[in-house]
């Protein structure tokens, strides 16, 4: 009886907790919060000055008593206090959308592997950020639920969800993860490896934000049609600002590395997965999500390196937020799906 009632006077919210990004979806409404994981502090007072997009404004233009802090680093939370405060903004934000009595119930995805450390922390700051009930799932299956995987079936699924700080790439079934690994490589690092080349190779310093829309801008991993870019920076040996125009093909050279650790990974998974399921995976092929997805040609040089068909997903940047939204219609079917915590052990009426 207090389950229905519950339905009729709170929010079911959905949060894809992200290195870069933090999407929110709300129950009858879809994606109502898409904001960079970012906040703004001021040091002399301690206070949350800004949050999201307004905070990532901020990043590199800030006084010396402000700081940008992204408390989300590799996916897990490195700042517990500016967390709890961006889930509370977040949260707060969605409610006013749909003022309802009760406190929400909120599904959160985590990177796969977490500890249980790190995702004590999740739910701890959901909590104390105003959540009701606290659900935990990790992304990769998330992400899967998200764009319709029968994660539940008899039959092996692979996805590969890469982020902003971590790819995590798992094979999937009967509503278990049979094999998972997880990479510290993702949209962030691409960011600091073309920082990182410039730098080395054309003596020039950038921030993050221009190396993030040099990467969108002319990222690929696959030589095609030359694309080219200007960009401005400092100078390192003059001190003096200086533009630059660089191509495709530096970037290429930039992520060389990363792309070759990030497919070694996926052949990793591969390798150890039993041969039935690997049989599942080589007929369905491999599904792409998250925003790395977007990231010109890795879908086709995957293709080519493991002879496995691979799709990218349907707006794979929402996937995550899409699947807790699936899970939060029916938390019971979900519930072998889910991390155990507090919340997901106990029985509801």
């Amino acid at each position: 009886m207090f389950s229905n009632l519950y339905k009729l006077f709170s929010n079911d919210i959905g949060i894809d907790l992200g290195t870069a990004n933090t999407l929110v979806y709300l129950k009858g409404q879809g994606i109502v919060v898409n904001e960079p994981s970012v906040v703004a502090l001021n040091t002399k007072t301690n206070q949350i000055v800004a949050v999201g997009a307004e905070a990532k404004q901020m990043l590199g233009r800030t006084p010396g008593h402000i700081k940008s802090v992204c408390p989300i680093v590799d996916g897990v939370i490195s700042d517990f206090e500016v967390t709890e405060e961006m889930l509370a903004y977040l949260i707060s934000k969605t409610e006013k959308m749909s003022k309802k009595f009760f406190k929400p119930r909120v599904v959160i995805g985590v990177p796969s592997g977490v500890t249980n450390v790190e995702s004590r922390a999740v739910y701890d700051a959901a909590r104390n950020a105003g959540a009701r009930e606290v659900y935990i799932v990790e992304e990769p299956m998330a992400a899967a639920i998200g764009i319709g995987l029968p994660v539940k079936d008899p039959v092996g699924s692979m996805i590969i969800d890469i982020g902003g700080g971590t790819t995590d790439i798992a094979i999937i079934s009967l509503g278990g993860i049979v094999r998972s690994k997880n990479l510290k490589i993702a949209g962030t690092r691409w960011n600091t490896d073309i920082s990182t080349y410039l730098r080395d190779e054309f003596k020039l310093l950038i921030g993050e934000r221009t190396a993030e829309n040099i990467k969108i801008a002319i990222g690929s991993v696959l030589e095609g049609e030359r694309k080219e870019v200007a960009i401005r920076g400092r100078d390192l040996v003059t001190g003096l600002p200086r533009e630059v125009v660089i191509t495709d093909g530096d970037v290429r050279e930039a992520i060389a590395s990363s792309i070759t650790t990030f497919i070694d990974g996926v052949k990793e998974v591969l390798e150890t997965t039993p041969p039935e399921i690997l049989s599942d995976v080589m007929n369905r092929g491999i599904y792409l999500s998250g925003g790395g997805a977007l990231l010109r040609g890795l879908d086709v040089l995957l293709r080519k390196m493991l002879r496995i068909p691979v799709t990218i997903a349907e707006d794979p940047l929402t996937a995550v937020a899409r699947g807790t939204g699936v899970i939060l219609d029916d938390i019971d079917y979900y519930q072998e799906v889910l991390i155990p915590t507090d919340d997901a052990r106990s029985p509801r009426s």
